[in-house]
C-alpha cells in the first residue's frame, strides 16, 4: 500500500496537459486547451483540458476527471496501479508501507512468479520461430489457420518443444527454482518424481492481464491427444473466473470503440483481431462469470455476445444474460450462420463485410431471449409458455434503469402477446424480490467483513445511488414483499402501486435538490464566501463548505444518498488540515512574489527612466504581483476540494467528484477573453448558495406534510377526534415554516423541479 505522503506527491506532480497529450493532440483555445477525444470517434474536438483545474473533459461521452482517473480510463489501470504509472512517468520514489512477513512472503512469491511466466513466454516464443520443430510443427500449424506473423507477434504466440524436459532443463540453467514453475503448472512431478514439462508438444496461448502482466498460458495440443486444450491451473496470479483472453490487446479499441465483442476462443480471438474488430475478448471455453463481467465493465458499458448459430451457440447466447444485466450493462447478441465460428466467418469477410454484419444482425438481449424461447414452445404445452414467459420477466427485473424496464415491458408485451399490464407487475414482483436478496447479500457481506479479525469498517456495495435512474431499491417495504399481498385485490394493489411511485418521485426530487448543495461544496469548496459576527464581537469569514456544513446543522439536515454523505464527510476531514496546507501555500506565493517583485525592480532600474516614471513603474508592479498572488491563493482555495476529490481511490466518490465538477456548458472563447463580459456561476454564488439550500428545505416540508394529510384521511371519520387535531396542528406548524422558507428563497415555492403536485 503507497503511503499517503506519496500519493499526495504524485497527484501534485502529475501535470493533466503533458499526461493527455501523450494520447491527444491539443490546441490552445482561450483558458483551455481543446483537442479531439482519446475515448470514442470523433471530428469536432470536444475533449477539454484545464490546466489551472488539472482536469479533463470530454462534453460528448463525458469522461475525463483528474490525471489518475485519465489514465484509469485510458489504460484500463486500477487506482493503485494508475498511481505507480504517473510516479514512474514523474520519477517519483513510491514508498509503501511497510509489510508483514506474511505478505512480503506473499510478495516476494508473486514477483517471482511473474518473472518466471515472463521468461517462460519469451522462451516459448522464440522456439516457435528460432527452432526447426518450431518453424516445423508450430508455425506450420499457426499458418494453416490462418494465423499472421502480425498476430503472431501481438499475441506472443509460442510453441514448447516436444521433449519431455526442454523447458527443466532451460529454467535451471537460467538459475530459477523450478518449484516457482510447478506451483505455476508449467512443469509436472511423475509418480517416480521426474520433473516434465506439461506443455510439451503443443502451440502456447499466453494469457496476459489488463495490466501487461503474463499470468497464465493455454496449449492447443497438435498430436491428436486427449486433452485439446490444458491450460495453467489457478494460482495467486490467475484465477481463471477473473480473467478474459486479449483483454490487453484489446483494451484501448475497447475504450476507443465503447464496445467489446466477447467470444469463446483464443483462435476465434486473434481472427477477429485480424479482420480489423480488435475490440474482441474471450472467455476461454468458460461460462461467463461476475470477474470477468466486472473486467469488461471497466472499459465499456456494451458488449456483444458472438456465437454459433446452431442450437449450442443459441443456448450457450442464453447463459448469464441476467448477469450481465445486473452489472448495468448494455448486452447484444450476434449469431452467426450455421457452420461457421468467429475465426471461420472472419477469414471469409473483410473488415468492412464483418462490420456490416454485426450492424444487420446483433440483437437486442431481451427481444433475442423472447424469441427464442417462443420459438422453441411453439405448439408446445402452456406450461412451458408460462415457464419461458417467466424466464423474460426475471430477465427485465435484472435491469437497474427503470426507463429500460419499461420500454422492454412494452417491447415484450408485443412479442409475448400479455397485456403490458400484466408484465409490469409481474416484473415488479420479480424486481422486489432481487432487491430484498440483494440487501440481504450486502448485510451478510457486511457482517462477515466486520467479524474478519483486524478489518476496519468495510465499504458496502451500494448497486443503486444517484448517478443511477433506478432507486427502486431504496424502498424498504415492496407492496409485492409477500405472498398476503400478492392475493390482494387489484384495486388494492394499483393504490399501492401508486403510492410507491409518489415516494419514488419524492426520493427523486430530493436527491436532486442535494446533488446542487453538494456540486456547490465540490466546485466552490473553500472559497471565501461571507462573513459574520461571533459571540465576542469579531468578524469571522465562513468559506461555501463552511456555511453549507453550518446550515445543515442548524435545520439538522442530512444527505439522503449515501455517495453524496461520503463525499460531504470527506470534505469534513479534508477541512480539518486545510488551514495548514493553505499556509504553506501562501508562504510558497509569498516567496514566488519576493522574487518576481526583486526581478521586476531590477529591470525597471535598467531602463534609466526619471525617478517619478521608475516609483510609478514601481508602484504598478507591486499592485500586479500583489492582485497576482491574490487570485492564486483565491484559485487555490476554490479547486483545492474537487481536485483532492477526482483523484481519490473510491470508485464513487471520484466518479460523482467529476460529474460535480465539470459545467454543463461551456463558454465560448470569445466570452472569456475579459472576465467583466458575463456573469458567471462563481459570481452569484451568494444567491445561489442559499436558494439551493432553502429549496432543499422546503422539498423536505412538503414531503412532511404529504404524509401527514394521507395520515389524516386515513383516520377521518373514524372518530379520533384527538388524533385528527395532533395532526392539523403539526401541519399549520409545517405550513408555518414552509411559507418562511418560500419568503427566505423570495417567491412562493411548491415544487421547483415539477409542473403539479
Amino acid at each position: 500500500m503507497i503511503d499517503s505522503l506519496t500519493i499526495q506527491k504524485i497527484k501534485d506532480s502529475a501535470d493533466i496537459v503533458e499526461v493527455v497529450s501523450d494520447y491527444v493532440h491539443l490546441i490552445r483555445r482561450g483558458a483551455n486547451y481543446m483537442g479531439l477525444c482519446p475515448f470514442h470517434n470523433e471530428r469536432t474536438p470536444s475533449f477539454s483540458v484545464n490546466k489551472r483545474k488539472n482536469f479533463c473533459y470530454c462534453f460528448s461521452c463525458k469522461k475525463g476527471g483528474s490525471p489518475v482517473n485519465f489514465i484509469m480510463q485510458k489504460e484500463g489501470l486500477s487506482y493503485h496501479d494508475a498511481l505507480l504509472h504517473l510516479a514512474r512517468k514523474y520519477g517519483i520514489e513510491v514508498h509503501e508501507r511497510e509489510l508483514t512477513d506474511e505478505e512480503r512472503q506473499a510478495q516476494t512469491a508473486r514477483e517471482a512468479m511473474l518473472v518466471a511466466n515472463e521468461w517462460a513466454m519469451i522462451k516459448m516464443e522464440k522456439d516457435l520461430v528460432e527452432t526447426q520443430d518450431g518453424k516445423d510443427i508450430g508455425l506450420s500449424y499457426l499458418f494453416q489457420r490462418g494465423v499472421t506473423m502480425e498476430a503472431i507477434k501481438k499475441f506472443h504466440l509460442g510453441y514448447a518443444l516436444d521433449k519431455s524436459d526442454a523447458l527443466c532443463k532451460a529454467a535451471k540453467e537460467a538459475g530459477y527454482d523450478l518449484e516457482i514453475f510447478k506451483q505455476l503448472g508449467l512443469i509436472g512431478e511423475s509418480a517416480q518424481h521426474n520433473d516434465y514439462d506439461r506443455f510439451r508438444g503443443r502451440v502456447i496461448f499466453p494469457i496476459i492481464n489488463s495490466a501487461g502482466k503474463v499470468i497464465a498460458f493455454g496449449g492447443r495440443d497438435l498430436k491428436g491427444g486427449i486433452a485439446k486444450y490444458i491450460n495453467s491451473p489457478e494460482s495467486s496470479l490467475y484465477k481463471k473466473s477473473d480473467e478474459l483472453y486479449g483483454i490487453f490487446q484489446a483494451r484501448a479499441d475497447i475504450v476507443k470503440d465503447d464496445k467489446c465483442f466477447l467470444v469463446e476462443g483464443y483462435l476465434d480471438v486473434i481472427g477477429m483481431w485480424q479482420a480489423g474488430m480488435r475490440n474482441t475478448v474471450a472467455s476461454s471455453g468458460t461460462a461467463l462469470t461476475d470477474g470477468q463481467i466486472a473486467l469488461i465493465h471497466r472499459f465499456t458499458e456494451n458488449i456483444t455476445l458472438i456465437y454459433d448459430g446452431d442450437a449450442a451457440g443459441i443456448k450457450a447466447a442464453l447463459r448469464g444474460i441476467d448477469m450481465l444485466l445486473n452489472h448495468n450493462m448494455h448486452v447484444k447478441v450476434l449469431l452467426l450462420p450455421d457452420g461457421d465460428d468467429p475465426d471461420s466467418f472472419a477469414k471469409k469477410h473483410s473488415s468492412d463485410e464483418f462490420k456490416e454484419y454485426v450492424r444487420e444482425n446483433e440483437t437486442d438481449i431481451i427481444r433475442f431471449k423472447a424469441n427464442v424461447l417462443l420459438n422453441d414452445i411453439k405448439g408446445g404445452d402452456p406450461q412451458k409458455r408460462i415457464g419461458a414467459i417467466q424466464s423474460v420477466v426475471l430477465s427485465i427485473a435484472h435491469i437497474n434503469d427503470q426507463i429500460s424496464r419499461d420500454v422492454y415491458i412494452q417491447e415484450c408485451s408485443t412479442i409475448l402477446g400479455i397485456p403490458e399490464i400484466s408484465i409490469a407487475k409481474s416484473v415488479a414482483v420479480q424486481r422486489a424480490r432481487l432487491v430484498e436478496q440483494w440487501k440481504r447479500d450486502r448485510m451478510r457481506k457486511k457482517m462477515d467483513a466486520e467479524n474478519q479479525p483486524g478489518t476496519g469498517t468495510p465499504s458496502v456495495d451500494i448497486k443503486t445511488s444517484a448517478l443511477q435512474n433506478d432507486i427502486s431499491p431504496r424502498i424498504d417495504h415492496s407492496p409485492f414483499s409477500s405472498r398476503q399481498s400478492r392475493d390482494l385485490s387489484n384495486e388494492k394493489q394499483d393504490t399501492e402501486d401508486a403510492s410507491v411511485q409518489i415516494k419514488t418521485s419524492a426520493q427523486q426530487i430530493v436527491v436532486l435538490l442535494e446533488r446542487t448543495v453538494l456540486e456547490y461544496c465540490v466546485k466552490y469548496g473553500f472559497l471565501e464566501f461571507c462573513s459574520y459576527v461571533d459571540d465576542n464581537g469579531e468578524d469571522c469569514d465562513l468559506d461555501v463548505f463552511d456555511y453549507i456544513a453550518q446550515e445543515l446543522y442548524l435545520d439538522n439536515l442530512t444527505f439522503s444518498d449515501p455517495v453524496f454523505k461520503r463525499v460531504f464527510n470527506i470534505l469534513k476531514d479534508l477541512k480539518r488540515n486545510f488551514s495548514d496546507v493553505l499556509d504553506n501555500f501562501k508562504k510558497e506565493i509569498e516567496s514566488e512574489s519576493q522574487k518576481k517583485l526583486a526581478e521586476g525592480i531590477q529591470e525597471i532600474a535598467l531602463k534609466g527612466d526619471s525617478i517619478t516614471e521608475i516609483e510609478h513603474a514601481e508602484k504598478n508592479l507591486r499592485k500586479n504581483i500583489e492582485d497576482m498572488g491574490y487570485n492564486k491563493i483565491r484559485d487555490f482555495r476554490r479547486d483545492y476540494p474537487g481536485k483532492y476529490l477526482a483523484s481519490h481511490e473510491d470508485d464513487d466518490v471520484r466518479q460523482l467528484s467529476i460529474t460535480l465538477m465539470q459545467d454543463e456548458y461551456q463558454l465560448s472563447s470569445i466570452y472569456t477573453r475579459d472576465n467583466n463580459m458575463v456573469e458567471t456561476e462563481e459570481d452569484k454564488l451568494d444567491m445561489l448558495v442559499p436558494r439551493a439550500l432553502t429549496e432543499w428545505r422546503n422539498e423536505i416540508l412538503n414531503n412532511k406534510l404529504k404524509v401527514l394529510f394521507s395520515e389524516l384521511i386515513r383516520i377521518s371519520g373514524k372518530g379520533d377526534i384527538e388524533e385528527e387535531n395532533k395532526i392539523q396542528e403539526e401541519m399549520k406548524r409545517l405550513m408555518s415554516m414552509r411559507s418562511k422558507v418560500a419568503r427566505e428563497i423570495g417567491e412562493r415555492i411548491i415544487s421547483p423541479r415539477r409542473s403539479s403536485n
